[in-house]
């Protein structure tokens, strides 16, 4: 059943109906990730939570990996090593900006500084090309976060001791998002299944939190939550995160990184809609409109292609 699917999604690559699915895949990576970012930015504490997300999909993927794709090509191998090292360091700097800042606050920095250092990437790395109105959509988009990265240090008193560092680790886990969606957009391409380098990404990358939070409660350092709730967000984001960042993933293989990576950015209307009804935290019209100004340029650098 994964061989036919994989099949199918390499017969239509770079046709209309694989460009329709990139879209669909890319709106679907916003609202997932929105979610993901929550869980673990939620009742937990970031660091334990990734831990819990990242043994979930981790366990949900062995299988997968060893009866249902086939094996990796030899060339893939040093692919993943270097996708080990990228997702570390991006979920290290996620963490450390959850751990500091409100998740309205950051989220929306974190993922509108990623499209624009995305984009000028996969003009290096891909050869892509942005029309007049496209580039419109990246600066529109560049605004809204400026504003409201301007806005949150002016008005914002939620962790406001810590809010110029959670910013500052907000904006260094953006550039990172640009690092892992090109990096990711490379690998998937050059792997001969698709879903072969899903399944495998979600096995090597969920190795290293649960091993360093282990440690961590070995060595007394922290101490864990009660295993019902925790072991429920893990599974939770187990069954998200793959389906996000696969999505995004294939995305970025059936159709211009650039252009998925700034429409997946449309996360953060989700983003808001979430930490206003499930965290309790107040949004506020400017903020709520200056959100709305980062999803139409999004929406500007799709409609422009």
């Amino acid at each position: 059943m994964l061989a036919d699917l994989s099949g199918w999604l390499v017969s239509i690559e770079g046709t209309g109906t694989g460009r329709r699915l990139a879209l669909i895949l890319a709106i679907a990576a916003a609202a997932l990730h929105a979610a993901f970012g929550a869980l673990q930015k939620g009742r937990h504490d970031p660091w334990v939570s990734r831990a819990a997300i990242d043994a979930s999909y981790l366990i949900f993927a062995i299988p997968l990996a060893l009866f249902a794709v086939p094996w990796p090509e030899p060339v893939l191998w040093p692919i993943f090593a270097g996708v080990w090292i990228i997702h570390v360091i991006y979920k290290v700097l996620q963490a450390m900006t959850y751990s500091r800042g409100a998740y309205t606050v950051v989220y929306p920095v974190v993922r509108g500084t990623g499209p624009l250092a995305t984009v000028i990437v996969a003009g290096f790395v891909f050869g892509e090309r942005f029309s007049v109105v496209q580039w419109s959509g990246v600066a529109t988009l560049t605004c809204g976060i400026l504003g409201l990265a301007a806005f949150n240090l002016r008005y914002v008193r939620i962790d406001r001791t810590t809010l110029v560092p959670a910013l500052f680790f907000a904006a260094m886990t953006g550039v990172w998002v640009a690092a892992y969606t090109n990096y990711d957009a490379f690998g998937i391409r050059l792997a001969v299944d698709p879903l072969t380098f899903i399944v495998w990404f979600f096995v090597i990358d969920g190795l290293t939190f649960p091993a360093l939070i282990g440690v961590w409660v070995w060595q007394g350092k922290i101490t864990l939550p009660r295993f019902g709730p925790l072991a429920l967000r893990g599974m939770a984001g187990g069954l998200i995160g793959p389906f996000s960042f696969g999505s995004i993933m294939l995305a970025t293989r059936l159709d211009k990184v650039g252009e998925a990576a700034v429409l997946r950015e449309t996360s953060v209307i989700f983003a808001a809609a979430i930490g206003w009804i499930f965290l309790r935290e107040s949004v506020g019209m400017r903020r709520f409109a200056l959100m709305i100004l980062i999803a139409f340029g999004a929406v500007l650098v799709e409609a422009g292609g």
